[in-house]
């Protein structure tokens, strides 16, 4: 590529590294055993201190290279000057090596919006925590290339695979690049496991870093919430007529799901999920063929000024969207307006 790459590919780039740095900060405040737990809204709602410095170092590493990109984030913070060991000058220099998208070649800093969320799947995240016992067997998860050792009490129904890290990048409203940390990956190998990876994708261009599977032999599995159902959530999931059911914590998790093929569709039928939970996973899911759309069908829009709740539920699938959305039950439909 002659010149300089284009703006929205060296903003891809930038959050790539950004997004591995959090993806540290995260195993690192697990090892130090010290969350730092909030309750936001309640017990379902939390906050902890990997949500809290995970977004300081991505919001502020981003905002130094890229100062007209409008930058939202999940967590409500105070405004504070950013260590600058918590700054990541770094850029993915692979995705220079790609071909931008020509209608999103010549877009401007002015006109992107990156929405942020540094720890979805907290509850999880916060769950595992309580099995671990660093005391009586050290966990150590400093760095992705570092050593990492697992207490076996950790693996407890592999919450840890629950929780990433989403970097989502959006345009007159439209996702159109997206980026995903899972902090965990590759636990299972382990002692000498290199933990976590990257994912990332923008429609027009692909998505990297993973396998595309689809679930074989047209089963429908679905996956959903496994800690914000309620009635409307199952009365949704049943009118499917899943196969299986695959309940998960985080919406970054869920689409992963659906692009390595261990679910067909991720259904929630109801107010919850926010833009920053969205945002990255659809540019994701887009650029593999995929559709991420309310319980109605209708997209979701990212532009800076939008609510940030996704209130009319959240309906996602790698293949047959249009079948997904024609069992959604006239009851949700009324429910989530």
């Amino acid at each position: 590529m002659s010149g300089s790459p284009p703006v929205v590919l060296r903003l891809v780039a930038s959050a790539y590294c950004v997004a591995e740095k959090a993806g540290a900060i995260v195993r690192n405040v697990l090892h130090s055993g010290e969350l730092g737990i909030v309750e936001k809204t309640g017990a379902n709602d939390l906050q902890t201190l990997a949500d809290r410095l995970a977004q300081q170092s991505i919001c502020a590493s981003l905002s130094k290279r890229f100062p007209k990109v409008t930058i939202i984030g999940e967590e409500d913070l105070p405004s504070e000057e950013v260590k600058e060991d918590m700054i990541e000058n770094g850029q993915a220099e692979e995705i220079f090596q790609k071909t931008c998208p020509a209608e999103l070649s010549d877009l401007k800093e002015e006109e992107l919006v990156v929405w942020v969320d540094p720890l979805d799947g907290t509850k999880e995240y916060t769950e595992a925590s309580k099995s671990l016992h660093p005391q009586t067997q050290p966990l150590v998860l400093l760095t992705r290339s570092g050593t990492s050792q697992l207490h076996t009490a950790a693996l407890y129904m592999g919450l840890l695979d629950n929780v990433t890290v989403l970097i989502g990048i959006a345009h007159r409203g439209k996702a159109i690049a997206g980026v995903i940390n899972q902090p965990f990956y590759n636990y299972q190998m382990g002692a000498d496991a290199v933990l976590g990876r990257t994912i990332w994708g923008m429609p027009g261009l692909g998505a990297f870093g993973f396998e595309l599977k689809e679930v074989p032999g047209g089963r429908r599995v679905v996956t959903t919430t496994r800690s914000h159902s309620n009635k409307l959530v199952t009365s949704c999931v049943d009118a499917m007529e899943p196969h299986e059911v695959v309940r998960v914590g985080g919406a970054g998790n869920k689409i992963i799901q659906l692009i390595e093929g261990r679910a067909s569709a991720y259904v929630f039928a109801s107010p919850g999920c926010k833009k920053w939970d969205t945002c990255a996973p659809e540019a994701i899911l887009h650029a593999v063929g995929g559709k991420l759309t309310d319980v109605h069908g209708n997209p979701y829009h990212y532009d800076a000024d939008v609510k940030h709740m996704n209130s009319a539920g959240v309906l996602a699938t790698l293949r047959n969207h249009e079948y997904y959305t024609s069992r959604v039950p006239r009851s949700v439909l009324e429910a989530l307006h």
